[in-house]
């Protein structure tokens, strides 16, 4: 797939949006990039897309729920040098009182366990690098919570705790930990899946708003953030646009 002296980069959940946009810029950036997703033929066009303009890509089919299945994928790279933890899923808007507990069990196993999988399956690979990164996609969900969003920020919480904790826990080997944490983002499916394919539900999400974040936004947080100096860190990086002040502070123009 690339010169083996060619740093490697897996984007997880790189099918569409900021994974997609992740993967896009990583290998503009002169990485060799492994994207994954359950959805092999999203992938599969947008690896074919990046070679096509002279990059090194490579598409791997993969669910990141099932351990068995990151394991082999793991072990079936010749290296890794960054993982973007981006797999995620939002489902429902319901409140605490009456959310569907399968709802918050389907965010959990693929926000926090998903990223748990990918991240104990690739860390060796990390280490032997000499130099690896680890980029996990939170949420502002991460840090403040909403009404409406319960389920989906407890997962989010989740996930934020393996970054703060794994960066902890590697300290002194050769590993970085950078959480990014994006607010308002408006993607073609993000809110259509959460709002289980109601698109006036979802189009309602971005009412109003001048200028939401872009998936190509969060990319190039992405990017620069892996691209610092291998001694820099950036343990959290928020992201959020200027419409939006806080996770309960929104302009809308009328």
């Amino acid at each position: 797939m690339n010169d083996k002296d060619q740093r490697v980069a897996v984007v997880t959940g790189a099918s569409s949006g900021i994974g997609a946009a992740s993967a896009r810029g990583l290998a503009a950036a002169g990485y060799a990039v492994v994207l994954t997703a359950r959805r092999a033929e999203r992938i599969e066009a947008i690896a074919k897309e990046l070679r096509d303009a002279g990059h090194a890509a490579s598409a791997h089919r993969l669910d990141v729920t099932d351990r068995a299945a990151v394991n082999a994928f793991a072990g079936s790279l010749a290296r890794c040098d960054v993982l973007v933890a981006n797999a995620g899923a939002a489902h429902g808007a319901d409140p605490v009182e009456s959310g569907d507990p399968a709802d918050w069990l389907a965010m959990y196993q693929v926000n926090v366990l998903g990223t748990l999988h990918t991240t104990q399956a690739l860390l060796p690979a990390l280490i032997a690098s000499g130099a690896g990164t680890v980029v996990v996609m939170s949420s502002t969900a991460a840090h403040q919570a909403y009404e409406g969003g319960g389920g989906y920020v407890a997962a989010k919480h989740g996930t934020h705790a393996i970054a703060a904790t794994l960066r902890l826990e590697l300290n002194g080997r050769p590993v970085r930990v950078i959480e990014l944490a994006p607010g308002m983002v408006r993607t073609d499916e993000f809110a259509v899946n959460r709002m289980r394919g109601d698109s006036d539900r979802a189009a309602a999400v971005y009412a109003g708003v001048d200028e939401p974040l872009t998936a190509e936004d969060v990319a190039d947080a992405v990017v620069w953030a892996v691209t610092r100096p291998a001694h820099v860190n950036v343990d959290l990086m928020v992201l959020r646009p200027l419409a939006q002040a806080a996770q309960h502070k929104v302009h809308r123009k009328h």
